[in-house]
Order: C-alpha cells, then structure tokens, then sequence
C-alpha cells in the first residue's frame, strides 16, 4: 500500500511492507518504485521493504530546480525518521546507487550494506557532465522522443527485440516524469560528488553488479574502483538494467548478500 510522508511541505510517495531487515529500494533515473514490483514478493519473506519514490519521480513532487544526490539522500533519511527505522540495507539502481552513496556519507551509522546496482561510485567526468548539458537541452526541446531513445539505449542490443514489450512498459512508466523532475535530476548527477573512498573504508559489506554491455556506465572505466576493496563484484552479459535482463540471476545475487548481513 502506498503511503506518504511529507518532506519540506513536499509530498513523498512510499511503500513499506514485510518483516525484518530494513530494505531501502532506490529506483534510477526515469524510473519509480515500480520498478522493483518482481522483486517485492521474494525480498518480504524475511525482510522489511521500503520503496521510495525518488524527488521528481513517480508520484513524489519536484523539491526544487536541482535535486542533488545529497537533497534525495535526506529525504530518504526523512521517510526512515518517520518509520522509527535506524539501521539500513540500501540498494540502488543507477541513480539510486548514486543517493546510496551520498546516504552512507550523510548518514553512516544508519547503514548496514550498500547494493550498488549499473551504478558507480565515481563522480561524472567533463565529457559526462557536457552529454548531461545536451540531455537538458534535448528533453527540453522534445520531451517524448529523449524518453524514449534514452530508455532504448539502457538495454543492450541482444535484449532489445527479446524484451520488446517490457521496453515499451518501462517507456510508459518513465513518461510519467515531470520535466521539471529529469532536468533537477540531471543537474544534480552532473555536480555529485565522487565517492569511491566509501567503498575503501566502509565497515559494511558492499556489492556491486554491472553489465559488460552497458552503454550508460562502460564495464571497464568501472572496475578500477574495486580495486583493493572488500567489494563484491556480479557482472551480467548485459546492459543497464539488470533488473530486467538478469531478473532472476539479480534476485539471487540480492538474497544471497542479505543473508551475509
């Protein structure tokens, strides 16, 4: 059942279900908290649940013209306060994974284990921030058709025909954000900062999962940030969204990092 909470006299839009370890879902750009419906069933049997809708996403109201990582990451923390939720396993999906990130700085205590799912914990470089500048201008001049390339390009090529009708459903889901959302979403990815001494220090365990196929975040530029960590490593023969593509492989790789908690 959806509920929600409200953060500076902004409406968040939530969902809390189950028993157990404390979940946080955290959906990408573009994305809801719909995006974790497969996954619900299987993850209540011995946890706890939360799924958020992000700011600028779903049913949760824009905060402002910028939302940046750390903006989300307090929300977040607002929605756990309300709930009397102190420790945490947090999973995020591409942006998610970013405001996971920007959580366990804020808010280390309250962590138990990070997921970082296609996410990196890099911060953008000068030729990402300008492609998200050219993503502003685009979805600015037609909204629709940026939607719907940018949702194409998160799959890789070998799952594009396979999944045709999934693709179009995504596409449906992320239409429904506000233009306001995606531009304050983009602003704020292009200014995060990098994060990767968090996957250095951190007293919890941390997983990430990335596509060898992935379009979005290059397999190759992503696995140097491992390197010398306690982090485990998935790679799937896939794109953006393993989620969707490696949907049940993911459901075990997440079962299987919490039970190490």
């Amino acid at each position: 059942m959806t509920k929600t909470h409200l953060f500076k006299n902004n409406k968040i839009s939530y969902s809390d279900q189950g028993k157990g370890t404390a979940v946080v879902l955290l959906h990408g750009f573009l994305e809801n908290k719909s995006m974790w419906n497969a996954f619900i069933p299987e993850l209540t049997k011995r946890n706890r649940v939360i799924t958020i809708d992000l700011l600028g996403h779903g049913e949760t109201e824009c905060l402002g013209y910028v939302h940046t990582m750390e903006d989300q990451a307090d929300m977040v923390h607002s929605v756990l306060q309300e709930l009397k939720i102190r420790k945490v396993v947090l999973i995020g999906h591409s942006m998610g994974g970013y405001i996971a990130l920007a959580f366990a700085e804020l808010y280390p205590e309250n962590v138990k284990g990070i997921v970082l799912l296609n996410s990196t914990s890099k911060a953008d470089s000068e030729e990402r921030k300008i492609n998200r500048d050219r993503a502003i201008v685009a979805v600015k001049q037609n909204y629709s058709n940026f939607i719907r390339l940018a949702i194409a390009n998160l799959f890789s090529e070998d799952n594009r025909e396979r999944l045709a009708d999934v693709i179009e459903q995504v596409k449906k889901e992320a239409l429904k954000t506000p233009l306001q959302g995606i531009v304050a979403s983009l602003e704020g990815m292009k200014i995060r900062n990098d994060r990767e001494v968090i996957l250095h220090f951190a007293t919890y365990p941390i997983q990430l999962v990335l596509g060898k196929k992935d379009s979005v975040l290059i397999y190759e530029d992503n696995l140097d940030q491992i390197e010398g960590t306690n982090v485990k490593l998935t790679s799937f023969e896939a794109g953006h969204m393993s989620h969707i593509e490696n949907e049940l492989e993911l459901m075990q790789v997440l079962l299987k990092f919490l039970r190490r908690i």
